[in-house]
């Protein structure tokens, strides 16, 4: 088992992007043209939803604003945008989608791009695949002729959709197509499932009865080879409802031409190919960054992980190997994303970012122009603020934000946008106040700053003051650029982004944290207390709106701040940790200690964990039903869909009964999941093996086992080390960087021989252009260091070359896509 570990291969998918706007939704004309659509979109993996956003209010051209990102935990053929109107008396209805297929999401990576909407259309609704096997059987009839059959084998599918949200009930029909003939066979009905197992076999004549005398090799005869074909569609059972169709395959019979036996399986398609009339349905501008992760046995990153993590110690910074990853890839935002997080799990974040520092602040002139541009360490600081401090921004702006979103006072003072009716005097007084209370939480916060964010401003503070000695405000600025400039005013802005609130605020809304963030990045500024900071306001209305703050109490309080999270005395801990919510959502709950199976036996409940309980409400914000403190956990695992012919279904193991809980759709249920596991990773009383199935009448589904004592059948499945509030695997991160150096392999070569001309001539008068695009302090080291990287990036090439073998065609890993013949 150890030994199978330590060659799998990972392969980890992540979808990030936003859904940005509509425009002319809806069709152009006729009966169904509608003026004012209150619409909303879903985002769905192949036919399970989800991601969706907030109803969008009477706009034909709606800007939606709503940032994703999620893992993808299971294998998926589409990716699919829908565009629905709200229905008040009736169902939702579809305006029209943009479905793009896994393998061409690469093309929009990482830009936005205007889709046209599609027709949604059921035939075309798919998604799933089919095992088959075709044989020829040569047969002789009772008067001595010879004829052949072919065998077609229904073996399984996999993966078919949820119909309203339970599995369906399958089965198949399977034709033989001709120019004049369509036999149709059909197998039984698979009850509740998504992976029936069929094994049926069907039987077809294919070629007219010949004299067994006559021929020694029957082969099919060449006008019905070429034009007899297999066709399968997949349908699910209505009952007393209309049959759903849930897609097709088609295999012509001249692939048994050279070999006959052909076993395969098949993605189903669409009716007719999904081929239908179109309708100008409006379309959608949205930016989609696909990332598929090939992570490596962790043996494999040692040399590349070892040499990032020497670069705080390398002298100069800029001949490290962190430093040359950012100076290659300075145009990809992404790219210094994945250092922060490695340095940040082994405690050399700190370091590397005072070393950069110093590299910056040589190159900084003035002190008021301090830490403006999108340098790798402002980059570096952005992420660490973002990532650590996740948790901070919760605790200190969430409350807050909540009221403002949800009271929805009018807080519009720019004349020109007032509506009629308004009152621009309790517009500037209900701003007033939000902006107190937004500013008071910020200052009164320091004592949840966390640590790690303190040693950096406190390192940031000193460095300031060092470059420019003559200037005592610059050991403020250093930090309020950061604090308020780039982490508070930006979580206001745009709270949903940091996970502060579920959607995209309203117009309305939006424009009052504008107002709010524009303010605290005035108030917290510290370019020079001698300046007035009225001069910073463009417009007249926020300059007679921010004379109610010009008081030195608004000074002292954020300079007793900034002192606070970035002076040298550390900051006293209670010895308890705050209780932080990881994650909380709506589920479906099993009744615990029911012994039957049933819809009645399921309840929808709300599910909320943090660092210290589980707990379950009726509805969000009521008292807690049962709360499981984490030390009792003792596993987290998904249960089988046959458990109880559900999906998205997982186990909490605890000193009670099970927890039984079905998640929305298979991302919520992974992400459940993996927070519960690390959580309660450290337990003493951790689990080894676990029951994948459920005990119903007085036996374990999975194993058979009678008793309900009886220790797991399963093992339970190994947790990686993780930092809980960080959420960093580290062997997914250096595989990023390797794919990240790859990707910019020939800027790394440029850099080479930039460093070998500097070397040799002393500098490079002719070419300086070219050579301005790096930083090169030291051209002897920082070439030995990119020699290093080149080195290592030629091994974990081999290695991925080694290992990642490409499944067959046809396998159930690389299914077959289309018609085959």
């Amino acid at each position: 088992m150890a030994e199978e570990e330590d060659t799998k291969i990972r392969i980890l998918q992540s979808l990030r992007g936003k859904i940005c706007e509509g425009k002319n939704l809806g069709p152009c004309s006729g009966p169904n043209r509608q003026r004012d659509l209150c619409t909303f979109c879903t985002i769905s993996l192949d036919q399970e939803e989800v991601f969706r956003t907030k109803v969008f209010d009477k706009s034909l051209s709606p800007f939606y604003g709503e940032d994703f990102y999620f893992e993808i935990p299971r294998p998926f053929q589409c990716l699919s945008f829908y565009v629905f109107a709200k229905g008040v008396f009736q169902r939702d209805l579809p305006v029209g989608k943009v479905s793009i297929r896994k393998e061409e999401l690469c093309k929009f990576s990482g830009k936005e791009h205007w889709f046209g909407l599609q027709p949604v259309d059921p035939n075309s609704e798919v998604q799933g695949k089919v095992h088959l096997e075709m044989r020829l059987n040569e047969l002789i009839i009772e008067n001595g002729s010879m004829c052949q059959q072919l065998l077609v084998r229904i073996i399984e599918c996999q993966g078919l959709p949820l119909i309203s949200g339970q599995n369906c009930d399958p089965y198949a029909t399977v034709s033989l197509v001709g120019p004049a003939r369509s036999d149709q066979k059909k197998t039984k009905v698979k009850k509740k499932t998504s992976d029936p197992q069929f094994e049926e076999t069907f039987n077809f004549e294919v070629t007219r009865p010949n004299s067994y005398t006559k021929k020694s090799n029957f082969q099919v005869e060449e006008e019905d080879i070429e034009k007899l074909e297999i066709k399968v569609d997949l349908w699910n059972n209505g009952n007393l409802a209309q049959d759903v169709f849930l897609g097709e395959t088609r295999v012509s019979v001249k692939i048994l031409r050279n070999d006959h036996i052909h076993r395969a399986w098949y993605l189903l398609q669409p009716k007719g190919n999904g081929k239908s009339k179109t309708d100008d349905l409006g379309s959608l501008r949205l930016n989609v960054t696909y990332t598929e992760d090939n992570v490596l046995p962790s043996a494999c990153y040692t040399p590349l992980r070892t040499l990032l993590l020497k670069s705080p110690d390398i002298k100069p910074i800029s001949a490290s190997a962190a430093h040359i990853l950012g100076d290659i890839c300075r145009e990809r935002y992404e790219a210094v994303l994945p250092v922060v997080r490695l340095l940040l799990h082994h405690s050399r974040l700190v370091p590397f970012v005072s070393a950069i520092t110093v590299l910056e602040l040589e190159n900084t002139q003035e002190a008021n122009t301090i830490f403006r541009g999108n340098s790798l360490a402002t980059r570096c600081i952005d992420d660490m603020m973002k990532i650590v401090g996740r948790s901070y921004l919760t605790v200190t702006l969430k409350p807050v934000l909540d009221e403002i979103c949800d009271s929805n006072k009018t807080c519009e003072i720019d004349p020109i946008k007032l509506k009629e009716g308004d009152n621009v005097e309790v517009n500037k007084e209900n701003l007033q106040g939000y902006v107190q209370k937004v500013f008071s939480s910020i200052t009164q916060s320091s004592s949840s700053c966390p640590p790690l964010m303190c040693d950096v401003f406190r390192s940031l503070r000193h460095m300031a003051s060092k470059r420019f000695p003559d200037d005592p405000h610059v050991q403020y600025s250093a930090v309020s650029s950061f604090v308020f400039l780039r982490f508070f005013a930006v979580a206001v802005l745009s709270p949903h982004t940091f996970q502060l609130r579920p959607h995209h605020p309203d117009l309305e809304v939006s424009r009052t944290l504008t107002l709010i963030s524009k303010t605290i990045q005035t108030l917290g500024s510290w370019g020079s207390l001698s300046k007035n900071k009225l001069s910073s306001f463009k417009e007249s209305y926020m300059y007679d709106f921010f004379k109610s703050f010009q008081e030195d109490k608004c000074i002292e309080k954020v300079k007793k701040f900034l002192d606070e999270i970035s002076s040298n005395v550390s900051k006293e801990s209670s010895g308890v940790e705050d209780s932080v919510v990881l994650k909380e959502g709506e589920i479906q709950k099993r009744a615990q200690g029911r012994k039957r199976i049933g819809k009645r036996n399921f309840k929808k409940r709300w599910l909320r964990v943090t660092n210290r309980e589980l707990s379950y409400h009726k509805h969000r914000g009521k008292e807690a039903l049962c709360i499981i403190p984490v030390k009792n956990i003792r596993a987290v695992e998904k249960l089988y869909e046959s458990a109880f012919n559900r999906k998205n279904m997982f186990q909490v193991l605890h000193s009670e009964k099970p927890l039984y809980v079905q998640a929305g759709n298979c991302v919520e249920a992974s992400e459940w999941v993996e927070v519960l596991s690390q959580v309660s990773r450290c337990n003493p009383d951790r689990l080894g093996t676990f029951h994948p199935s459920a005990y119903v009448a007085g036996a374990w589904l999975c194993c058979r086992s009678l008793s309900d004592n009886q220790p797991g059948c399963k093992p339970c499945t190994p947790t990686l080390l993780a930092n809980l509030q960080l959420d960093i695997d580290c062997d997914r991160e250096t595989e990023r960087i390797f794919s990240l150096l790859t990707s910019s392999y020939s800027k790394l070569q440029k850099m080479e021989d930039a460093c070998a001309s500097i070397a040799v001539y002393q500098g490079p008068p002719r070419e300086q252009d070219d050579y301005s695009l790096f930083t090169i302090q030291d051209p002897k080291e920082t070439f030995h260091t990119v020699q290093q990287i080149t080195h290592i990036l030629e091994e974990l090439q081999r290695e991925h070359d080694t290992r990642s073998g490409t499944a067959q065609y046809g396998s159930q890993e690389n299914p077959i896509v289309g018609k085959t013949s």
